[in-house]
This record gives C-alpha cells, structure tokens and sequence, in this order.
C-alpha cells in the first residue's frame, strides 16, 4: 500500500487532533506509529498518557521546551532541539517497522526558522514508499502543499479562548 504525504494546517483547531486520530486508526489496523511533536516539551499532554498506553505501537517522543517560543527572536536552546527532531526524523525514516511518522508543528519551527522548508522537503522526497508521513501545523509553505498528497486546512470560525477561556485538560492538554 502506498504511503501519502498529509498536511494539516490553517489557524483553526484541530491539526494535532487530526493527527492523532489517523494515528489511533493506524494503529488500530495494527500499524506502528511514531509520532515527534516539535516545540513541545515537559508538558504532560493527554496523548502522551495514551502513547504509554500503547507503546510499543505509539511512540511520542517531544523535541522542545515547556515554554513558548520566541516568533521573533527563537532562543538557540530552540534551534537545537528542532535539529535533534529533524535527526530523529532522518533516522525514523529508515526504520522498516514504522508505518507511520507523524511531524507535529512542524510547519510552525519552519516559519519561526527553527528548521529550513529545504529540510522538511528533503524527509518528503526521501520517504519510502510505504510510510504515511504527517505533517502538522500553522503556517505550512506553499512548497510542502505541493509536494503533499492531502492537504486540510482548518479555519477558525469561532474558539472560545477569544473569552478566556484557557486550555482545558482532555481537551487541549
């Protein structure tokens, strides 16, 4: 079976959702999935809980800090945890027993220029054929949008954070 190149992207909710759905399908069907979620890092996130849950199937391994990331003015601490998530990526990529590699916000470390587009296009061109390959977050460049075979874009309409309502565990956490 073919393996595709997935996109979720846009301002809306939903992207990393998205992402863990495929993969709680995928594994469903009795598929490995490895999931790198970029710019996170020591936050105890629900799907973790599930990936311990489900290991040795679902593996989540986060590649960032607990705190925000400078847009404008990224920390180097920032910069090197995206080169050791994109390292852990080259190296998935070579595994025969993953089926499917989930890149969570890696279209945001593009943009906040903590890892290249030439890079990410780079994994694309270089995925076997049989892995599914996910690509998660805001701001994806036009240049993966064509390279991928599905692109979704989530659009907010309404979101209640706009009334302060901050993240709320189980839900966003």
């Amino acid at each position: 079976m073919p393996g595709m190149v997935q996109v979720y992207t846009g301002n809306g909710k939903g992207k990393t959702t998205a992402a863990l759905g495929l993969a709680m399908r995928a594994i469903g069907q009795g598929f490995k999935v490895h999931m790198i979620q970029f710019m996170k890092g020591n936050i105890d996130y629900g799907e973790l809980k599930t990936a311990r849950r489900l290991a040795p199937d679902f593996t989540i391994t986060q590649m960032g800090r607990e705190t925000f990331v400078d847009r404008d003015n990224p920390d180097e601490v920032d910069r090197e945890w995206a080169r050791k998530g994109m390292r852990l990526a080259r190296e998935l990529l070579g595994r025969d027993d993953l089926d499917v590699l989930i890149l969570d916000e890696i279209n945001v470390a593009v943009d906040f220029q903590l890892v290249t587009k030439e890079e990410v296009l780079s994994l694309i061109r270089q995925k076997p054929a049989d892995l599914e390959l996910v690509l998660t977050g805001r701001y994806a460049p036009v240049e993966i949008v064509k390279e991928a075979d599905l692109v979704t874009e989530m659009l907010e309409i309404k979101h209640y954070y706009h009334r302060g309502i901050e993240s709320r565990r189980g839900f966003e956490l």
